[in-house]
């Protein structure tokens, strides 16, 4: 008989079920015990990668009330046992290139370190990863991704474009601050830095100001501390920032897309055609670090033009495809699989038969803050280390107090505080968060693929 720590919480067949329904963040435990990936301590890799080189992003630790985007930061490439070294801070340790940086002054962060890539000459390394129990069959570490970090290490605040997320956490914590996609307008979307796949927020959640971004008090942030062997679920379009609570964190990374979203494609393909053609023209105004380092280059505007076309191609044949998939009572869109196929009818995903999301011990929902029952206080503290005295709470309402308030305790929005608007020149970037606002963008979208379809009829006045 099997020992009751090897038992998991969920079958694949269950886990499939759970995150076809599941609408907000949701943190699976009890689900890894006797995964080899959780003995991917950043000492173990050290080891497993010898002299290969590794790039670091590093950022300063001091408070600046706004987004540390990437393209702000300092980069080296270094050995993962000179980022032991350095984080040792023992003197007259090896810490290669990180000795220009002070680690008081700094942290650093390995983030988005592709796994296939790492270890192309360690195949079998992928198999410590089994994404094959969560119902996801054959995927593993070949298709995810690896972050180091030390205390304070972030990602800036984005949502991510396409499909969802599910994080391992290996080692340390690190805590997750989640917003839901109706929060978007209260977290003043930017594409500036761009990057394909994220849609960055203008707001550091953790020390807002609110001067600037008043309509960011609306938000609801949902906060939780993820614990090595904890698996965090995070639906798609929903805002997160993350940082690095303990000396060192390990964390794997897998996206998935679920169902094939055509219309995400179309909407990224118009963004990136708008945002490449303002920020190549030459101004005065335009010579910002635009373009994230994570984006490979920027493609000419002929090759955008190109991309827009075959992702409004490829989207209204997909909707033909699927108007002549359905009965005839049938008004509910066809489900597609990561492949793009069409599901089949099955007791995994049946949308007929209702069904509960089963919350308990082995599945934990990410409770909006607001939200402060008995119960919730009881599940959050013992499970996910958000305390019950509400102290991730208090991180971050004390922060959006320190900046509602002026020096003098008088709030900021009180009429004695109202100053007039001050006439600015409007320049490139401002025109661009405007352009390719998510509003307007799903709108441009809308109209483009009923051009295509010849849906679209322009009225010609008698």
């Amino acid at each position: 008989m099997a020992a009751p720590d090897s038992i998991k919480a969920f079958s694949p067949e269950e886990t499939q079920r759970i995150l076809h329904h599941l609408q907000q963040p949701a943190v699976f435990m009890n689900m890894t015990c006797g995964w080899p990936v959780l003995h991917w301590t950043a000492e173990h890799l050290s080891g497993c990668l010898g002299d290969k080189l590794i790039r670091f992003r590093l950022g300063r630790k001091e408070e600046i009330n706004t987004p540390l985007f990437e393209t702000q930061c300092s980069y080296v490439e270094a050995k993962l046992v000179h980022f032991l070294s350095w984080t040792r801070d023992h003197p007259g340790a090896d810490v290669g290139p990180f000795f220009e940086y002070p680690k008081s002054e700094y942290w650093a962060y390995a983030d988005y370190k592709y796994i296939a890539i790492l270890f192309q000459d360690q195949p079998s390394m992928f198999e410590d990863v089994k994404w094959s129990e969560f119902g996801f069959e054959g995927r593993n570490g070949r298709e995810s991704t690896l972050w180091i970090g030390t205390e304070g290490a972030n990602t800036p605040c984005h949502l991510d474009s396409y499909g969802c997320n599910l994080v391992l956490q290996v080692q340390g914590r690190k805590r997750w601050h989640l917003f839901p996609p109706e929060d978007t307008g209260r977290l003043y979307p930017t594409r500036i830095p761009y990057e394909e796949s994220s849609v960055f927020s203008q707001v550091d959640v953790l020390h807002p100001d609110l001067r600037r971004f008043p309509a960011f008090q609306g938000a609801k942030a949902h906060v939780v501390t993820l614990q090595p062997g904890q698996v965090l679920y995070v639906p798609r379009h929903w805002w997160h920032y993350v940082e690095s609570v303990d000396p060192i964190t390990v964390s794997v990374n897998s996206w998935i897309e679920l169902e094939t979203d055509d219309m995400a494609r179309v909407s990224e393909a118009v963004t990136k055609a708008v945002v490449c053609a303002l920020k190549s023209a030459p101004s005065d105004d335009n010579a910002d670090d635009w373009l994230n380092p994570t984006e490979e280059g920027v493609a000419s505007h002929s090759e955008n033009m190109q991309y827009v076309s075959l992702a409004v191609s490829a989207s209204a044949q997909r909707q033909r495809g699927s108007k002549l998939t359905r009965g005839p009572g049938d008004t509910c869109p066809v489900k597609r699989d990561s492949r793009g196929q069409i599901r089949k009818n099955s007791n995994l995903v049946g949308d007929s038969v209702p069904f509960s999301v089963p919350f308990g011990p082995h599945l934990i929902p990410v409770r909006c803050q607001q939200e402060n029952t008995a119960e919730i206080r009881q599940v959050t503290a013992e499970d996910l280390e958000v305390s019950s005295d509400g102290a991730p709470r208090a991180k971050l309402s004390s922060a959006v107090r320190l900046h509602q308030d002026c020096g003098d305790g008088t709030p900021e929005n009180s009429p004695e505080n109202y100053e007039a608007p001050i006439h600015k020149t409007i320049t490139t970037n401002d025109l661009l968060d405007c352009l390719v606002h998510p509003d307007i963008i799903a709108h441009v979208t809308k109209l483009l693929l009923e051009r295509h379809t010849g849906s679209h009829r322009t009225t010609v006045p008698s």
